[in-house]
């Protein structure tokens, strides 16, 4: 027991699939800049200015993915070479066409909610509530998002499926 009154064994899990997350934040994080500085072309104002929103939020997100991580009392991962190692992600090259952009972010988003649903699971197991509070802000907000990119890769001529 510690503090918040959880088991240390069970939350070590918890703290584990966290640190997985935070390095998934992390090369996100880095991917939003690298695709934020390079981005060309016609979508370069809408583009430019999403991925800035997208970094900025994925910035505030590691911050508290890692005290989240302390405040389980354990010490989060910090080096960029263990993120490499971790992450679910992989880094992406500098030289790529806005859909391209936009289609690896998607794929990058699937990965990081399933990282999410595993942070939930885990927690929910160690009877962590503050932990699956917090993850579970940030898939809606990741799913938002994911939203509003899967409708601009789509063609105008394409329309959501009816619900039946």
């Amino acid at each position: 027991m510690n503090y918040l009154n959880l088991d240390t064994d069970k939350i070590k899990a918890t703290a584990k699939e966290l640190d997985t997350l935070l390095a998934d934040y992390h090369l996100y994080y880095q991917k939003l800049r690298n695709f934020h500085w390079n981005i060309v072309g016609r979508s370069f104002f809408d583009l430019h200015i999403k991925f800035e929103e997208m970094y900025d939020d994925a910035k505030l997100k590691v911050d508290e993915i890692a005290e989240r991580i302390l405040t389980l009392r354990f010490q989060p991962v910090s080096n960029y070479s263990d993120y490499l190692k971790i992450s679910n992600l992989k880094e992406s090259p500098s030289e790529m066409k806005d859909i391209d952009m936009v289609k690896t972010l998607l794929k990058d988003h699937g990965a990081i909610l399933e990282q999410l649903r595993l942070v939930i699971k885990k927690a929910n197991e160690a009877g962590d509530e503050g932990t699956i509070d917090m993850i579970g802000a940030y898939i809606g907000t990741i799913e938002k998002t994911s939203w509003m990119l899967d409708a601009w890769a789509m063609q105008t001529s394409e329309t959501h499926p009816e619900v039946k």
